[in-house]
């Protein structure tokens, strides 16, 4: 048995009993345990100073009332399991993490602990939850409900770029909620009268090899999936969609804000914030199971004009009236 193993078969006998009462300990800081998987630099940042906000507006403040404990995976799912290892063993009032890979991975390190999701594709789908009203379990927080926004990711390509008919698709079969958006990327396909091509991307050192592959496929246009790896790297994904010289429709703003022609997705940074408003219950008292599981308020059109130049890419004026961000 390796050692980080071993820390987590340890540690389950040691969290028998729920620690949520943190808020009402009389003098003591409330506990908050983050896990994420991008790295801390750039939207791992971006991400955990929205938490700290939406806690700051609650009335928790570090150094005060508030200690927050963060690992960060730096982007490789596989130091998962001993960094929640880490996190556990400091024994949190409250756990906070976002991606189906990371909260996978704190759902099966404890039962007890409350698990609040800033963001999770499809969690039912993905048997994370029950269901959505009554999530059941140790967990909640804010879903993305991603299938509904590959269709729309693919209607915005249609109208965006003339003449496309057929798209690549990057996508990490080591993340089961790629799997999902897959068949919606069929369906909807199939409605807007779209041929596409799947290019798997289970690890960072196959891009390249992924970026060959598009271009073999002599695909017109290219979508990419939500996944933390891709947030990850995205820099080097945009420097080589760039190199393809084909338009490309992202999951997140960080990618167009790194040089990417247009993305559509919520704000996750928001999503952060709110998550503190369900810690914050959790810490009052609140079971996760009782508390539905909730949806992104604010979802963003963001286009880089730059880009579109680069490209040699007109954007048509109904496009461009949609979007709420235009980076020029």
């Amino acid at each position: 048995m390796d050692r980080r193993r071993f820390l987590l078969t340890s540690l389950a006998g040691a969290l028998a009993a729920p620690h949520a009462a943190g808020a009402q300990r009389t003098g003591k800081k409330v506990h908050i345990g983050v896990l994420l998987l991008p790295p801390r630099a750039g939207a791992g940042d971006t991400y955990i100073d929205a938490l700290r906000e939406g806690l700051h507006e609650l009335g928790y403040v570090e150094g005060q009332n508030l200690l927050l404990e963060i690992r960060w995976a730096e982007g490789r799912p596989d130091l998962l399991p001993g960094l929640a290892a880490e996190l556990l063993s400091t024994r949190p009032d409250v756990l906070v993490t976002s991606g189906s890979e990371a909260i996978l991975t704190l759902k099966r390190a404890t039962g007890v602990v409350p698990i609040i999701m800033a963001t999770v594709m499809e969690p039912v789908a993905l048997g994370i939850a029950v269901s959505l009203a009554k999530p059941g379990g140790n967990l909640t927080g804010l879903a993305i409900l991603s299938l509904e926004l590959t269709s729309k990711r693919l209607q915005l390509l249609k109208d965006a770029v003339p003449g496309l008919s057929r798209v690549a698709v990057l996508w990490n079969p080591a993340n089961s909620g790629n799997a999902l958006m897959l068949r919606e990327v069929e369906t909807a396909s199939q409605t807007l009268g779209l041929r596409w091509h799947g290019v798997a991307v289970p690890r960072p050192d196959e891009l390249a090899s992924a970026f060959k592959a598009i271009v073999a496929a002599r695909a017109n246009c290219i979508l990419v999936i939500e996944d933390s790896m891709f947030v990850s790297h995205r820099s080097r994904i945009v420097e080589s969609v760039a190199r393809t010289r084909l338009p490309a429709m992202y999951a997140f703003r960080q990618f167009v804000d790194a040089g990417g022609l247009m993305s559509y997705g919520p704000n996750i940074p928001d999503s952060f914030r709110r998550a503190a408003t369900f810690v914050d219950k959790i810490l009052k008292g609140a079971k996760p199971e009782d508390l539905p599981i909730e949806q992104p308020t604010k979802f963003e059109l963001v286009i880089n004009l730059k880009t579109a130049k680069a490209l040699g890419l007109t954007l048509p004026p109904s496009v461009l009236a949609r979007a709420d961000q235009v980076i020029e």
